[in-house]
């Protein structure tokens, strides 16, 4: 297990900035995901993390090393691939034993690995097919097992379930949980896919035009979003703009709506009232309405 630590990340492309000061420290053995929309900067991350990108600015740390200058091989993590990047010519054992055989590992330890990895990914008796004998879940599972073979101290996984479907996809999200929870590596997970993020993280980052929006939970990311953002990224949400008045009181249009206190946002403030759909109900007469149980406040953007 290994600590991450990411401080003011930031790389371009040309002109173009596809991550801006993005900082995030992942504990041992933690799953955190990265969720975002399609061009948002979440894979340009995991590919400084891995060596593949050199960052513009920031710093990349693992167990306090700070990994800029190290390259891909030797900073002793794993990465998963959403197109499984698979030899066509090697069998499902060739392939797990591949990264051992490159490092001159002996035949003994790459059959004793292999078997360990197969057991793990749940592949027994298909150690002799090749890549196109797989189906697309089976062969997903082959690229874990590659990237486990070394015992990575940290695991990257690229949207590894994008080209599968809903049913393997659903099937295969457990079983990655199950795996990072029975190694303990730390795990960072990137995905657009909210569901998938909410089912397997321990925490979430939410991305968006290379910034982070909000960190946490997938509880507080989804009652508790802090930006109009998040809160109609993640989940069903409708949004009523409004301000803030004294004494806990939102106001939308011409109704008043008493806030319970723990809202925090000051009085006079311009926001939005958060609304998700399945936590509403009706009521014969006005009540208070609890923050974070029916309703969210999310501030007015800038």
């Amino acid at each position: 297990m290994a600590r991450v630590v990411v401080e003011g990340l930031t790389k371009r492309f040309g002109r173009v900035v596809a991550v801006q000061d993005f900082s995030l420290e992942v504990a041992e053995g933690e799953l955190v995901s990265l969720l975002g929309p399609s061009g948002c900067g979440k894979t340009t991350v995991l590919r400084c993390i891995a060596g593949f990108e050199r960052p513009d600015a920031g710093r990349i740390l693992v167990d306090d090393r700070v990994l800029n200058d190290v390259p891909p091989e030797r900073r002793g993590i794993g990465m998963v691939f959403q197109t499984y990047a698979l030899f066509p010519h090697m069998t499902v054992a060739e392939n797990i034993a591949f990264p051992l055989m490159i490092r001159g590992r002996p035949r003994e330890e790459q059959d004793r690995v292999v078997q360990e990895m197969v057991a793990l990914v749940h592949l027994e008796g298909m150690e002799d097919r090749y890549p196109y004998q797989l189906s697309g879940g089976q062969r997903q599972r082959v690229a874990l097992a590659r990237a486990l073979a070394m015992r990575p101290k940290v695991l990257l996984l690229d949207e590894p379930l994008s080209a599968l479907d809903a049913k393997i996809r659903e099937e295969l999200r457990g079983e990655i949980r199950r795996i990072q929870k029975t190694l303990g590596i730390t795990t960072l997970y990137v995905t657009h896919d909210q569901e998938e993020a909410l089912a397997l993280s321990d925490r979430v980052v939410v991305m968006n035009m290379g910034r982070i929006e909000q960190v946490g939970t997938p509880v507080e990311i989804y009652n508790s979003p802090r930006t109009p953002f998040v809160a109609m990224f993640v989940g069903t949400m409708n949004l009523l703009p409004g301000w803030m008045e004294a004494d806990g009181i939102f106001r939308w249009k011409e109704r008043a709506l008493r806030i319970s206190p723990d809202a925090r946002i000051s009085a006079g403030r311009e926001a939005y009232l958060a609304l998700r759909p399945e936590r509403l109900k009706v009521a014969r007469a006005p009540e208070e309405i609890p923050s974070g149980h029916h309703a969210s406040l999310v501030s007015w953007p800038g």
